[in-house]
């Protein structure tokens, strides 16, 4: 008995299951059925419209001045006096005395020159009175041409004399000129190496100026910006040489951004064969102005250059992150569906691109990325006011 019912109730259990997933069946409720809705994705977009841009070419460079030389003296001697100006960052005009060498040997030699001369002229004047004397003499066949040969000699000796004398007198006159230095253009002074009372020799340097009439920066621009600019590439026959492009300063100095003006003047005279790359330099006149919203544009300072170039009409301009490779880029058509368009670019900078076709009317540019793009699907545009066209 107990092994039959052992048997059975496995089966049991199994039996009612069943019935009880046959009565779930039969008194499930109906349930109404509807396809998904398709998720339509949310786009930014930026509606674009042909204009005229000026193309620029940004560049990197350090400020340089137009001249710079060292201070040399033309005389030894003793320094007796120096300019307040003649101090490492001193400013000076031009012709400004800066350096006064001890000048009274000078002052000797000069007086010496003047009484060698004055001896000299006695001696010449003397002797052309004899050679006339003696010319007068032959002419009434009283003196011998020996005597005539004489005085024509000690005539041309004492000329000789003479234009020596003279020629050393402007030597003891410059060398005296020479024991006051003066500046010889208006400019700065870089670093100095003599003071009061240091003995200088002729040809050592002093002191190393710079000129502030204006500044100059070296600029190099590759190869593919050059089709953007209009640069002063002047022939050996041009006889003008007008400005160059527009050129833009930016440099960060004492915690803020300031800006100068310039101009391109000149390219380099050959291109470089380890970058090649083309240099330009810009000019910028009187750096160190006194201006009230910024700083001088110092010598050695590390500045940003947009260098404008030429104007180019009928383009758009999109930001770089609009770009899908090389070439292509997203667009919402009128019916706001999604198309690839393939476009035209003029230039790639490093946060627009400028395109010139390829686009087309009504068509508003996505910015935002999407993982999976389908041509002609539907989106939800929404123009976007922090990306700027």
């Amino acid at each position: 008995m107990e092994r039959r019912l052992k048997l059975l109730l496995p089966i049991a259990l199994v039996v009612a299951g069943l019935v009880a997933a046959a009565i779930l069946v039969v008194t499930r409720p109906d349930v109404d059925t509807s396809p998904p809705e398709a998720v339509v994705p949310l786009v930014r977009v930026i509606g674009v419209s042909p204009e005229t841009v000026r193309l620029r070419v940004i560049t990197h460079g350090t400020v340089a001045p137009r001249t710079e030389s060292d201070l040399v003296p033309e005389v030894s001697g003793r320094i007796e006096w120096v300019s307040p100006s003649f101090v490492s960052g001193g400013f000076f005009e031009a012709d400004d005395p800066l350096v006064r060498i001890d000048a009274r040997d000078y002052q000797v030699a000069l007086e010496l020159a003047r009484a060698n001369l004055a001896k000299a002229r006695s001696e010449f004047e003397r002797e052309s009175k004899e050679l006339e004397r003696q010319k007068k003499l032959a002419e009434q066949e009283i003196a011998s041409p020996a005597r005539l040969d004489a005085a024509v000699t000690a005539e041309r000796v004492t000329r000789a004399a003479l234009r020596q004398a003279r020629a050393n007198l402007d030597k003891a006159e410059r060398d005296l000129a020479r024991a006051e230095i003066r500046a010889p253009f208006k400019g700065r002074v870089r670093d100095r190496t003599a003071d009061v009372g240091q003995f200088v020799n002729r040809g050592a340097p002093m002191a190393r100026l710079y000129a502030t009439d204006f500044a100059e920066i070296r600029l190099p621009i590759s190869d593919e910006d050059l089709a953007f600019l209009d640069l002063p590439l002047w022939y050996r026959s041009d006889a003008e040489r007008a400005n160059g492009a527009p050129v833009e300063l930016r440099a960060r100095f004492a915690g803020a951004e300031h800006v100068w003006e310039g101009r391109v003047v000149r390219t380099e005279g050959e291109i470089d064969p380890k970058t090649r790359m083309v240099h330009v330099i810009a000019r910028v006149d009187d750096p160190y102005a006194r201006s009230e919203d910024r700083p001088p544009l110092a010598v050695g300072l590390f500045v940003e250059a947009q260098i404008l170039g030429r104007e180019t009409e009928g383009v758009v301009r999109v930001p770089r992150a609009a770009m899908r490779g090389a070439d292509q880029l997203l667009a919402a058509d009128t019916e706001d569906r999604l198309r690839f368009r393939r476009v035209e670019v003029v230039r790639a900078a490093r946060n627009e691109v400028v395109i010139r076709s390829g686009l087309e009317p009504g068509d508003r540019v996505i910015v935002s990325p999407l993982e999976a793009a389908v041509e002609g699907m539907r989106v939800r545009p929404v123009v976007s006011d922090g990306v700027a066209p």
